[in-house]
């Protein structure tokens, strides 16, 4: 009995230390995190750019250098989004379209990524600042680093496209 009692105790002190210990899932999480933002990526959670989102979701953002600001638009899966909106491409929908048409190359480009994203990918964005990606990374670092030079080289050709012009700077004497 006595036994019995020690090892209710033990198991009671032992319990809470269990609880801090990191899940799998959570380590995954934290090597392809962390091997994202050696590789230049910005990550963070917010609210996805989706109608009623609710909730926070993590963000992947690769940005535009800052005198080559980007278009403006929002890439929505199927599955996110409503019937209504203009198609992109398979499986995607406009949430918001760019105001001005991207080119043939930038828009294969495009089409080429969002066809091989994984399924839990939800939204790439582009705005002046940066292309990001919302997903529930669902894949490791290494099948991650698969997409890393199609985001870039993506982000490459939308820098300096941006939605609106600069303002003209005045003419110096």
């Amino acid at each position: 009995m006595n036994w019995l009692l020690i090892a209710f105790i033990v198991a009671l002190i032992v319990s809470p230390v269990m609880w801090l210990k990191p899940s799998p899932k959570q380590k995954r999480v934290a090597r392809l995190r962390e091997h994202a933002r050696k590789a230049g990526v910005r990550v963070k959670l917010a609210a996805p750019p989706l109608h009623a989102a609710g909730k926070q979701m993590p963000s992947y953002r690769w940005g535009y250098p800052g005198e080559q600001p980007g278009p403006r638009f929002v890439a929505v899966r199927e599955s996110a989004s409503s019937g209504v909106l203009k198609p992109v491409c398979h499986g995607w929908r406009w949430r918001i379209e760019p105001l001005r048409p991207l080119p043939d190359e930038v828009f294969q480009r495009l089409e080429a990524l969002l066809t091989r994203l994984p399924q839990d990918a939800l939204v790439l964005e582009s705005e002046v600042h940066g292309l990001t990606l919302w997903w529930y990374e669902s894949q490791g670092p290494e099948r991650f680093d698969s997409y890393l030079g199609d985001m870039a080289a993506l982000r490459d050709s939308l820098a300096g496209r941006p939605d609106r012009p600069s303002t003209l700077k005045p003419l110096v004497k």
